[in-house]
């Protein structure tokens, strides 16, 4: 099976060069590119210099996670693109649990290794953990992270299991389907579009794996930190889109009308802690998701499965319940 890893890259010279050198010695299985997004830095040119070996993908645009994939993917022939951000570090034999998973598993199409913290490394990290899944309003969460509270690595998830999301920090996906899902929703721009595309395969019928012999440790936050407005916008608008896209038919209008209820409560929340810019990046959200939701409506697959999240509260869980650890959730 031919293995193109693909590193998605703006203004990311100082990544590339912590990273690249251990993505090729540990990767001799594949072809190797870095798609450039409009960097202003000196990125590609020093790749060019330094590893003539990795072949090197220019888009026009800063086209965001989701565009810039779904441009460079265009010009990666291969059976299997591992999708990697700028800021993982990989380890020994981490492709060979992956190529083997697919090669023995012809139904599974998507899957995640194990994705552990760089500053950290005996705990999990935030983006992906142990694999993904969802609540009945959208919320993401995952095995080994449940919101902000991250648990320690103590093997208690090295069990390969299906899962609902794979994160986009690492994300391996058949070449095939992902053409056939018309790649990454583009309008996303950046976060949860890895978990449209997810829903999006599940409602077709595909497997999603998380495989824990493959680890990866990952900073998160290279490109826009936890903090900033900009991402709980484009979080709280990505995931009122991805709901219009792929809730079930019977439950979309009373499920949204909640979720955005809780939405709201985040807003007076972030208001009390004395954080405006954040309660305004909701509205923003909002007033977004009401622009375009007869967009994202047409949409719709002819298909949306009713069995799609794993609690139906995670907030009231964490929160109220004080459910901190995955295995308190099942």
């Amino acid at each position: 099976m031919k293995l193109a890893v693909v590193i998605l890259n703006w203004n990311g010279q100082s990544l590339l060069e912590q990273f690249l050198p251990t993505i090729i010695q540990y990767s001799p299985e594949a072809t190797i590119y870095v798609a450039d997004n409009a960097s202003t830095d000196n990125s590609v040119a020093y790749v060019k210099a330094n590893f003539p070996s990795v072949k090197i993908i220019i888009n026009k645009a800063n086209y965001g996670f989701a565009g810039g994939y779904n441009k460079a993917l265009q010009n990666v022939d291969a059976d299997l693109y591992a999708l990697v951000n700028s800021d993982i570090e990989v380890t020994a034999n981490w492709l060979q649990p992956i190529i083997e998973t697919f090669k023995n598993e012809p139904k599974t199409a998507i899957i995640q290794p194990k994705i552990l913290d760089f500053k950290n490394k005996e705990y999990f990290e935030y983006a992906g953990a142990a694999g993904g899944f969802i609540d009945k309003y959208g919320f993401p969460f995952c095995r080994g992270r449940i919101f902000d509270t991250l648990e320690k690595d103590n093997g208690q998830y090295d069990n390969s299991i299906e899962i609902f999301w794979a994160s986009g920090a690492c994300f391996f996906i058949r070449s095939e389907i992902y053409h056939e899902l018309n790649g990454f929703d583009s309008d996303f721009f950046a976060h949860q579009e890895e978990i449209d595309l997810c829903w999006r395969a599940i409602n077709l019928g595909h497997i999603i794996k998380y495989v824990p012999n493959s680890v990866v440790y990952h900073i998160g936050g290279a490109t826009l930190q936890q903090g900033n407005p900009k991402k709980t916008e484009l979080n709280f608008r990505n995931s009122l889109y991805m709901l219009t896209k792929n809730l079930p038919k019977a439950s979309l209008y009373p499920t949204l009308f909640l979720r955005m209820v809780l939405d709201g409560i985040a807003g007076l929340q972030f208001l009390a802690k004395g954080k405006p810019k954040h309660f305004l990046a909701i509205l923003k959200a909002h007033f977004a998701f009401y622009q375009y939701f007869s967009k994202h409506f047409k949409k719709r697959g002819a298909y949306q499965k009713k069995s799609y999240y794993k609690v139906n509260s995670i907030v009231y869980t964490y929160f109220i319940k004080n459910g901190t650890v995955f295995e308190m959730l099942v």
